[in-house]
């Protein structure tokens, strides 16, 4: 097998000695379930098992990905309810989501599409793409497009350069982010000719999903400076999963080091209920005790806001731990070191 490729397989995988023989047939079993797929990139910074390195815990599948638990849902936080038109999701205002593939680099274990996404995934048509486009024209609400997927940095510069141009030329449009785990994946994806396809005179946000520090690789760094040099606003998303970065060291280190690169630590999302996810998940009550640590230990500037997508198509909202309590005589406010203090402002 040829080094520079993705592992996209069973055989791929143990070919490449990061399963064993003894797992096979249960990985065979999860691929046929959900999509695999690990980039040379992510699979050179692989340094021990799924139970004990946390990149390998993100891209390696395990039989583990075969329970569901009852409150495990396929579309966990309700794309489809909110989808008027192929291609578009719109649950707030003045948002939407547009996605014009189901294709990405590397397949992610937690993935809330992860039955939705793989090598078989839709990409919008020709036709399928205008109706998209002409419903956010449409709809005058909307200020920022989200282009999601799939990774749509997995698309030709040329096709998101049609994007580009086509949001740039509606009116109401203010904003254009792009998620993409691809900087990080896959960094040699980002070429001149995709920068170029990015320029608009609205204003163009990348987001940018990294979950762990040595993800942020040389190359990775060095595609992440190419983009905001050329004037691209960046920020991050990053998912707290058990076994990869679910201490306040871990994210700090994380948090820090986006910094440096000029991107804004913007989410921190609570585990959403995919099939096959529950060794992922933390308690609301442990990702909390996270947040309050790193509040008394990291810049104003690296935190990010802890959200939940509520199952359902219901919404992302903060679930930050509280600082403010009512008194006998007024408010109480917990400062980052835990002390109680009155306030009589």
């Amino acid at each position: 097998m040829n080094k520079h490729s993705s592992l996209r397989s069973a055989s791929d995988l143990e070919a490449s000695g990061l399963i064993s023989s003894a797992e096979r047939l249960d990985i065979e079993e999860v691929a046929r379930r959900f999509s695999v797929a690990i980039t040379p990139a992510m699979t050179d910074l692989i340094a021990g098992s799924p139970q004990d390195d946390p990149i390998a815990a993100q891209f390696v599948p395990t039989g583990r990905e075969l329970i569901s638990s009852p409150d495990e849902l396929s579309d966990p936080i309700g794309d489809d309810a909110f989808s008027p038109v192929k291609g578009i999701v719109h649950r707030y205002p003045d948002r939407v989501l547009l996605k014009p593939l189901h294709v990405c680099p590397v397949y992610c274990r937690f993935c809330f599409r992860r039955e939705m996404v793989g090598p078989e995934g839709e990409m919008l048509a020709g036709g399928e793409l205008d109706a998209a486009l002409a419903y956010i024209a449409g709809n005058p609400a909307i200020f920022e497009v989200i282009i999601t997927g799939g990774d749509p940095f997995a698309l030709s510069p040329r096709r998101i350069g049609r994007i580009v141009k086509a949001l740039s030329a509606i009116d109401h449009v203010g904003v254009i982010r792009f998620h993409t785990r691809v900087p990080v994946v896959a960094p040699e994806r980002i070429t001149d000719e995709l920068i170029e396809s990015l320029d608009s005179p609205k204003g163009v946000f990348v987001a940018l999903h990294a979950n762990h520090v040595r993800e942020l690789t040389p190359a990775a760094r060095e595609a992440c400076t190419r983009l905001v040099k050329a004037g691209i606003a960046m920020v991050s998303q990053t998912v707290l999963l058990k076994g990869v970065n679910a201490t306040a060291e871990a994210l700090s280190a994380l948090f820090r080091a986006l910094l440096g690169l000029r991107i804004k630590p913007y989410y921190l999302h609570h585990g959403d209920l995919a099939k096959g996810t529950s060794h992922f998940r933390t308690t609301i009550a442990e990702g909390q005790a996270v947040m309050r640590q790193l509040r008394g230990s990291l810049t104003g500037l690296g935190q990010p806001t802890y959200v939940l997508d509520i199952p359902g198509g219901h919404g992302k909202v903060p679930i930050g731990p509280g600082y403010l309590d009512d008194g006998e005589n007024g408010p109480v406010v917990t400062d980052p070191c835990g002390n109680r203090h009155d306030y009589r402002g």
